[in-house]
């Protein structure tokens, strides 16, 4: 077993500009960083709501080892049989029963065992169930198999992400936040050795607002109007974490911020 693992984590992947981005970039990013693990958040991947199964197996054939996502998992209905049968393509774990899909999976890089967890935030999002008790509960019987777990906190509030942060500190291996599309300048390791940020950015345009048409955002916010949002198709930037990990006990190592410019 190695001493420790490198896994690369991504941001929420939005329309075309961030597909191509991946599609073209994602094996030789992947082996810059020396990853082991690739966590790609695909949500917005198709047309920036939702994502596909045919753009999900190119995100899996491009390179990422598991799918994370949010509250727009649910917008292509063509994805609900694919989140049951593909155990590596996540969704909210704090969704009520009987949801399609799974919130966590166990993938194995070099002999170790990594747990990934997916949970949802409330804080100006849906009232979903409790994030903080499911989200230990699912950690629990995570720690029975592995020590390394990566959680993609899918929240608003950075208030929210901070707090679970704290209160799963020394049980997880990271805590980072996906959904505002903006990568933040926080990061850091909590005392017990859970790396954290709140929001790892988004892959996708640049020229855009958080990945959409600048026009259309700017008479959107200037006239109240419920104008469709589109995605902006201009060249994209990758971002995401770069984050080492102790194999044995689990805990980070380092947390490097990730941005990468496309020419796609």
């Amino acid at each position: 077993m190695p001493d420790k693992i490198t896994v690369l984590l991504l941001g929420d992947v939005f329309g075309q500009p961030g597909c191509r981005a991946l599609f073209v970039g994602l094996k030789s990013l992947a082996k810059e960083y020396r990853a082991d693990l690739v966590v790609v958040n695909g949500e917005n991947a198709a047309d920036g709501f939702g994502i596909t199964p045919e753009i999900a197996d190119r995100l899996f054939a491009s390179g990422a080892d598991v799918l994370t996502s949010g509250n727009h998992i649910w917008q292509k209905r063509e994805i609900l049989p694919f989140l049951d049968s593909q155990e590596r393509m996540l969704r909210p774990g704090n969704y009520p029963p009987g949801v399609p899909g799974h919130g966590s999976c166990i993938v194995e890089v070099k002999g170790v065992k990594v747990g990934v967890l997916n949970l949802q935030g409330r804080l100006r999002m849906g009232d979903l169930d409790c994030p903080f008790r499911i989200g230990a509960d699912m950690v629990r019987k995570l720690r029975e198999k592995t020590k390394v777990i990566l959680v993609d906190f899918h929240a608003e509030a950075p208030e929210e992400k901070e707090a679970l942060a704290c209160y799963l500190d020394g049980q997880v291996s990271s805590v980072t936040g996906t959904h505002t599309h903006v990568q933040t300048a926080d990061e850091r390791i909590y005392p017990k050795g859970t790396a954290y940020i709140s929001d790892i950015g988004m892959t996708g345009p640049v020229d855009s607002v958080i990945g959409c048409d600048m026009e259309i955002s700017l008479r959107r916010s200037a006239t109240q109007m419920p104008l469709r949002m589109e995605v902006s198709d201009t060249p994209a930037a990758i971002q995401g974490v770069k984050i080492e990990i102790d194999a044995a006990s689990g805990k980070a190592l380092s947390i490097e911020r990730v941005v990468k410019h496309s020419l796609v």
